[in-house]
């Protein structure tokens, strides 16, 4: 799992520009810095079902293992 939060985490433009994130049932609701910086063909590369980007605001939706890789993300930023 560590290896699909590392790929999510590139595909979200880094850590650098994750300013925050949290699992939401089946998503990951994230905030970034900068929206252009976000590779939604990476995301869904790494396992996303869907993307859903408004404004700084992204949404990945990742099905019931949205907490697991929450954790490992969280983890990856530290």
């Amino acid at each position: 799992m560590a290896d699909k939060a590392a790929a999510i985490v590139a595909g979200l433009g880094g850590s650098d520009n994750i300013d925050d994130i949290e699992a939401c049932i089946t998503r990951l609701r994230t905030e970034v810095g900068d929206p252009a910086k976000v590779d939604e063909a990476a995301l869904k590369a790494a396992g996303a079902h869907g993307v859903l980007i408004s404004g700084n605001v992204v949404q990945v939706v990742v099905g019931p293992e949205a907490d697991a890789l929450n954790d490992d993300i969280a983890d990856l930023l530290e």
